[in-house]
């Protein structure tokens, strides 16, 4: 057995045989129809007394090019960011930008206000308020007699 030194960074080098292996094979099912999303985008979920806010780190998008559905409390995101190949005057030498379909799903408690649900996309950062409904407490003390 030998120690594998962890990274929080989000770099793509592998630390061992293994995970190249992994990430070889993981990579390879996911180009070849295992999965039919390309990326998935980072996302940053707050609880605050009044509501749920979600933030979608999805730059260079336009509003338009999200979609949001809410059933059975599964809010689900999804989208595309398209590649741009008008460069005509410039010599592309890398690009780490992802590009393609993405969708992330999420559970939402039973206390939520689905009407009263909002979304707005301002620099880069989709954010989605999600009201909690007061009269649908999840969260109660009991009182030991």
């Amino acid at each position: 057995m030998s120690i594998v030194r962890y990274s929080t960074a989000n770099d793509y080098t592998p630390t061992s045989f293994s995970n190249l292996i992994d990430r070889f094979f993981g990579d390879s099912v996911a180009r070849s129809g295992g999965s039919s999303y390309s990326f998935v985008p980072k996302v940053d979920i707050v609880e605050t007394d009044k509501a749920y806010e979600v933030q979608v780190a999805v730059p260079g998008l336009a509003k338009e090019d999200f979609k949001i559905d809410l059933n059975e409390n599964h809010l689900t995101i999804s989208g595309e960011r398209k590649f741009s190949k008008e460069r005509k005057e410039a010599n592309v030498h890398v690009v780490e930008t992802q590009y393609g379909n993405f969708r992330r799903s999420f559970s939402l408690p039973e206390n939520i206000d689905a009407a009263k649900i909002e979304a707005k996309y301002n620099n880069g950062i989709l954010e989605i308020a999600i009201p909690k409904d007061e009269k649908k407490a999840v969260k109660t003390t009991i009182k030991v007699n």
